[in-house]
């Protein structure tokens, strides 16, 4: 989860005085006219998996990919109009006065590239952070700073590292400002999902050409960009996916909902007292039941949940025309469903589902935390949620067959005096036992929107 969160990932260094100067430059060069085009071009290579989802991308890059990314334009990129690389540019085409000691900095930046290093120990007596390579196993010396209380040993920065001017051994380095900071797993997993890229590549060329680490992350650095942004979006899936949604008493909200239209009351009631993992439960007395209505039955399947030891995990409420199945997740709506299915096979005719939690705004805070997030979906929440299934399940009600009317459409069963009284007492059936009676107290829908359909008078 905390790959998806900023405030976890995310760090920066302080640059050498003359590096940033030399950076300020490039950057300006690389906004000019003639060459924003292929500036465009470069940002989006390094970025790609950002702009594969469109305007509506669930994430957006963080700051340090940003300038990752500038980075590579600076120091990998090769103009695709034919145009000489920024650092050629500004190395070789004179327009202005460069220091010297800023020029010692254009060749070391030209021939650094984008690598995943690991955080090995202090070195007290150099006044240096030792680093090592995932990559080739190369040794860095970086000088220390105020950053290193939040680093720890074994964690991985995605980072450029840039050796200092006149060190050929290429030990002592600087960073060049962006870091992202993995764990050890996550910097390992990253390294193996570029390696297997570069081995298709290599495949698909037919010859082991990429060279060294160096040279291959010197032409391949964005493939590292790609690949950690493909784990964000794979930890915000996954944070998304084991958000634990609970009502305000602390039981499951059983957000998977299911509807079923049947005739066969008498009979599924009997074959649901006995449906293996499921219990009978007292029923909430429905609101102005009359004589010829049929009570609401209820079974449960309960489960330990966290603190709960009884928790409702599944309901199925059976009225004389429908079949309601509510369930704590996806996966567990399906295994009911097919339960429900090997049970009753064509006696229960299929009206919809929905698998979509009640949308709620996740914080940065929320995905920076190791454990599955919980969610309490309020009484107001719930019933809005509710009656957004029930606006679309019942659209074309009116217009289906319904097999508590012989399997007639309520529409022409209404056009006789007998049919209206018929069509009435159903909805009038349906609107007692509404979910949201036994969820908030009242029914969530407004089924006033039913009789409308078939021509009946409202009720107040």
């Amino acid at each position: 989860m905390k790959l998806a969160s900023e405030t976890t990932a995310g760090l920066w260094v302080p640059l050498v005085p003359l590096l940033y100067a030399l950076l300020a430059r490039l950057e300006s060069l690389s906004l000019e006219p003639g060459v924003a085009v292929q500036r465009q071009i470069a940002l989006q290579l390094a970025l790609q998996p950002y702009f594969e989802g469109g305007e509506g991308a669930l994430l957006f890059p963080l700051p340090q990919e940003t300038e990752l990314a500038n980075l590579l334009l600076y120091a990998d990129f090769y103009p695709q109009d034919g145009q000489l690389t920024l650092i050629e540019q500004l190395r070789d085409v004179i327009t202005e006065h460069i220091p010297q000691e800023e020029r010692e900095w254009l060749d070391p930046l030209k021939h650094s590239y984008l690598d995943l290093a690991e955080f090995l120990s202090m070195d007290e007596q150099g006044q240096r952070l030792i680093f090592r390579s995932l990559g080739d196993a190369r040794v860095y010396r970086v000088p220390d700073g105020p950053f290193r209380k939040e680093l720890r040993p074994g964690q991985v920065l995605l980072t450029r590292l840039i050796r200092e001017p006149g060190d050929v051994e290429w030990e002592r380095a600087v960073i060049a400002g962006a870091v992202i900071v993995l764990s050890n797993e996550d910097g390992k997993g990253l390294l193996n999902a570029t390696l297997d890229y570069r081995r298709q590549v290599e495949i698909s060329a037919g010859s082991f050409e990429l060279g060294e680490w160096p040279e291959f992350a010197k032409r391949y650095g964005h493939v590292l960009l790609w690949t950690f942004a493909r784990m964000r979006f794979a930890a915000l899936i996954e944070a998304v996916n084991s958000i634990h949604y609970v009502a305000e008493g602390g039981q499951p909200y059983l957000y998977a909902l299911a509807l079923y239209d049947h005739a066969e009351y008498g009979y599924m009631n009997d074959m649901l007292a006995g449906l293996e993992g499921f219990e009978r439960e007292a029923a909430i007395s429905s609101l102005n039941v009359t004589a010829i209505s049929k009570n609401a039955q209820h079974f449960v399947q309960r489960e330990v949940v966290g603190a709960v030891e009884s928790a409702v995990v599944a309901r199925l409420i059976l009225t004389a025309p429908q079949l309601w199945v509510e369930c704590d997740s996806r996966e567990r709506l399906d295994a009911v469903k097919h339960k429900l299915a090997a049970t009753f096979g064509f006696s229960l005719h299929f009206r919809g589902e929905t698998c979509t939690p009640p949308p709620r705004h996740i914080k940065e805070s929320d995905l920076a935390t190791e454990e599955p997030l919980t969610l309490t979906i309020t009484a107001e929440e719930g019933r809005a949620f509710v009656n957004s299934f029930m606006e679309t399940l019942y659209l074309e009600w009116a217009e289906r067959a319904c097999p508590s009317l012989g399997d007639h459409m309520p529409r022409h069963v209404a056009t006789s005096a007998a049919g209206r009284e018929q069509v009435a007492a159903l909805i009038a059936d349906m609107e007692r036992h509404d979910p949201g009676v036994r969820r908030m107290g009242q029914a969530s829908f407004d089924y006033n929107k039913l009789r409308a359909h078939v021509g009946l008078d409202e009720v107040s």
